[in-house]
């Protein structure tokens, strides 16, 4: 964990966790980075707590093998059933980042006594795990959250900026659980590449608060904090699946800006 040249592990149940890792590279563009999608599992938001445990100690075995210092779960539904498993496993050997605590951090920071909503998987919203966390942090936030089922598996099948996406979206934002919000989180990494069509739907009168920018500014200033950034140019990339098709490498550009080499790594033989 004291190697500034070790590699920044990132993984999510599918590509969708890309955002995070753009956001990253966009950001510490010296790190390398180790991103993994559990392609195999996907969607973790209708995966069972006992399950998303079990992948997430095989992911974080391998990512510590690789020489990580940074763990980062760029998944809402991981980071709500699996972050404090992890970081008792991990214990001393990583760093680990979630994407909940870095938004719950700035949305106490920016909208104390505010009404703010939220959109997410089922598990996300059903652990309410960022309404305990925003309690905790007891800024009088009131938080308004929705489940959106439809619009992971609709990004992952290239279906956004169009006329099936404005009217999926415009369905679940018209719901009256997120009336009167001044802004909302994003708590699903899928979502960002929707975030115009979102911002369009409320006219840009809401703040649309983006969970991988959140993050990746988080993990800056941690390994700051750490004295583990890496100064050394000339950084990798490498991005791992649990299970392979064509359509999911040509996929990639969605959320990378470019079509990435996926590796194939079973998780389990």
């Amino acid at each position: 964990m004291n190697n500034p040249q070790g590699p920044i592990g990132i993984y999510d149940s599918g590509i969708g966790g890309l955002t995070v890792a753009h956001a990253i590279t966009q950001l510490l563009p010296n790190e390398d980075i180790i991103y993994f999608g559990d392609t195999a599992h996907l969607p973790y938001g209708d995966k069972s707590e006992a399950a998303i445990q079990a992948y997430s100690i095989k992911i974080a075995d391998l990512l510590l093998k690789k020489g990580c210092k940074v763990i980062v779960i760029a998944c809402n539904s991981a980071s709500s059933a699996a972050y404090e498993l992890l970081k008792e496993y991990v214990r001393e050997d990583a760093h680990i980042l979630n994407v909940i605590d870095p938004m719950i951090t700035y949305v106490s920071e920016h909208f104390a006594n505010e009404e703010i909503g939220l959109i997410g998987t089922r598990r996300t919203v059903m652990s309410g795990i960022y309404s305990q966390r925003l309690n905790e942090v007891g800024q009088s936030i009131r938080l308004k959250s929705l489940a959106t089922p439809l619009l992971a598996p609709m990004i992952e099948e290239g279906f956004f900026n169009s006329q099936i996406s404005h009217e999926i979206i415009a369905q679940y934002l018209s719901s009256s659980e997120l009336k009167d919000i001044k802004a909302l989180i994003l708590a699903c990494t899928h979502y960002p590449l929707i975030k115009k069509e979102i911002s369009q739907f409320y006219k840009d009168q809401v703040r649309i608060l983006d969970s991988s920018e959140v993050v990746a500014q988080a993990l800056k200033d941690q390994l700051e904090k750490s004295a583990l950034i890496n100064s050394e140019p000339n950084s990798t990339k490498r991005f791992l699946v649990s299970d392979y098709t064509p359509s999911f490498e040509a996929s990639t550009r969605l959320f990378f800006g470019k079509v990435l080499e996926l590796e194939l790594h079973k998780l389990w033989n």
